[in-house]
This record gives structure tokens, C-alpha cells and sequence, in this order.
């Protein structure tokens, strides 16, 4: 092993946020160092994280991984609705089930989850935030493209390979696609033996009305964070644009912004290398070897 990594122990386990409804959760990294709690965007699931997560885990942070609701291996909701305020809850009791405040990297969805919760809950519920190319306001095509890859094929897929080609299309950037065990983690058979995305449909309409109801919400809450704060951009993001990052940074002006020239809004995805490059000295800022108490209260 080289020199300055650290064994990485692997747990899975469940979590039960509400009555019906359970996360599937995964923890990587020695216990009781420093977390760094990651929250995927919508249609994505834990396994998004998984080269990032092991990386940060292997220099010493206690890495958490999860599927939201109606995501992977978590419950879908028995009545098909699906609301902001059910997730933003899902993630408090994540956050809250460690050992100290954890610092949030949240991606798309899980970005937005992070400023409801770190602009809303106080004592706040994370160290610091990572954002992955989200803002309080987005560019609505690029909202509707995303949406128009989540509805297609219904019918689902005969082989992996047609879904793998249908990624392809939707994501012609990545340099590296998915093998076939990474893809097989998105995808379910289901009773007629054709293979479907790991998401629950129900949430298609439901979530991207509540995103836009409560933009206003979402700037109110980026204008409280007191923490500290790194949004990461793609150059190339058809979600994040110039004008979008510069009302964040004026909501929040102690927050810091990179951007990766070549990256689209998967940027995470497209190019690990320097996803990670761009998020290690944040971290590293925070004082790697010191974990944080929770505050009483």
C-alpha cells in the first residue's frame, strides 16, 4: 500500500428514516475520523460516489454513502409522492445518526438537499459543503434534458448493452463508460425479465415540480450558510451557468468556486481525477486529523 493510505474497511448497512422507508447506506475509512457524508443527484445512487469515496477513505476520512428514497436499494414510497421536505428529512437523519457534523458533498439534488438543510437547521447539521455543480437557480433546458433521459424507455432494456448504449448517447463526454458491474448496480429486472433504471418512476414529475416551487426557498436558505463552502462547476454544465454561479457567490460570499473547464454537469462522473483534485485541498483546509463535536441543542 503506499505510503500515507489506510486500510479501507467496507460496511453496508440499512437506516430507518420513517415508517416505511429505509436507506441503504455504506461506510468506508477507519471509524471515528473525520466524515464526509455524500448525497447523489436525482436518478443517481450511492454507487456514483464509489472512486471518490474510496479515495478520500484510503488518506483517512470516514467516507458515507447513500441511496436517497425511491433511489437503488432504498424503500420507494408506498403512495408514489414524493416531496422535498421528505428527503431533506432522510438526509438530517442520515447526518445526524454520526459521531460529529459531518462535511456534505452533495451533487445536483443532493447539493440542493444540503443548502435546505445547512441554511434551515440550526446547529447546523454539517461542517462544511461541497456543492457539485447545482446553484439555488438553474438553466431549465438543461433540467428537461435530464428529465427527457429518466423517461425514456419505459419498457425497460433486453441487455445491458442497450442501456449502456442509451448512456452513451446521453453522455457522449465520459472518457470511461461504465463496466458492466457498475451498470448492473443502476439497473432491476423486473417481472417480465427486461431491465429498468434502479429509480422509482413515480418521482419523474413529482420532484422536478418541487425543485422549481421552492427556488426562492433554496436562495433564502444559501443566503444563512455559515459554513464553509466550495461550489465545484462544470465548464461545459448546461444546469450551472456564469449567471447562476454569480448570484450564489453574491448569496454566499465566503464561498469558494472552481471550475472544471472540460465538464458537464456529471462532472463527478467525467472525470474523477480532477473532481477529486478540485475538492482534496478544501478538505485538506479543514483540518484533516481534527474531528468537530456535535453541538448541544
Amino acid at each position: 500500500m503506499e505510503a500515507g493510505r489506510v486500510s479501507v474497511e467496507q460496511v453496508l448497512y440499512r437506516l430507518q428514516v420513517g415508517d416505511d422507508v429505509s436507506l441503504a447506506i455504506e461506510t468506508r475509512g477507519p471509524a471515528g475520523a473525520p466524515a464526509v457524508l455524500f448525497a447523489h443527484g436525482f436518478g443517481q445512487s450511492r454507487h456514483a460516489w464509489v472512486r471518490a469515496a474510496e479515495s478520500l477513505a484510503e488518506h483517512g476520512w470516514r467516507t458515507i454513502t447513500f441511496d436517497a428514497r425511491g433511489h437503488g436499494d432504498s424503500s420507494r414510497v408506498k403512495d408514489g409522492r414524493y416531496e422535498l421536505e421528505q428527503f431533506v428529512d432522510d438526509l438530517l437523519v442520515v447526518a445526524r445518526s454520526l459521531e460529529a457534523p459531518p462535511v456534505l458533498v452533495g451533487a445536483s439534488m443532493g447539493g440542493l438537499l444540503g443548502l435546505v438543510a445547512a441554511g434551515e437547521t440550526r446547529p447546523v447539521p454539517f461542517r462544511a459543503l461541497v456543492l457539485v455543480d447545482i446553484t439555488p437557480r438553474w438553466e431549465a433546458v438543461g433540467v428537461e434534458r435530464m428529465l427527457g433521459f429518466m423517461r425514456a424507455n419505459p419498457q425497460g432494456f433486453a441487455s445491458l448493452d442497450e442501456a449502456a448504449a442509451e448512456v452513451a448517447a446521453y453522455l457522449p463526454q465520459r472518457r470511461r463508460r461504465k463496466d458492466r458491474y457498475e451498470l448492473a448496480q443502476l439497473l432491476r429486472r423486473g417481472g417480465d425479465g427486461r431491465l429498468r433504471w434502479h429509480w422509482d418512476p413515480a418521482m419523474l414529475d413529482t420532484v422536478a415540480r418541487e425543485g422549481e416551487r421552492h427556488q426562492q426557498r433554496l436562495l433564502n436558505a444559501a443566503r444563512n450558510i455559515d459554513v464553509p463552502t466550495l461550489l465545484v462547476s462544470g465548464g461545459r454544465s448546461d444546469i450551472v451557468s456564469r449567471d447562476t454561479v454569480a448570484e450564489f457567490l453574491d448569496a454566499v460570499p465566503h464561498a469558494t468556486h472552481v471550475q472544471i473547464p472540460h465538464a458537464t454537469h456529471t462532472l463527478a462522473g467525467d472525470d474523477n481525477v480532477s473532481f477529486a483534485a478540485a475538492i482534496e485541498p478544501f478538505l485538506d483546509s479543514l483540518s484533516v486529523g481534527k474531528s468537530v463535536a456535535r453541538s448541544a441543542g
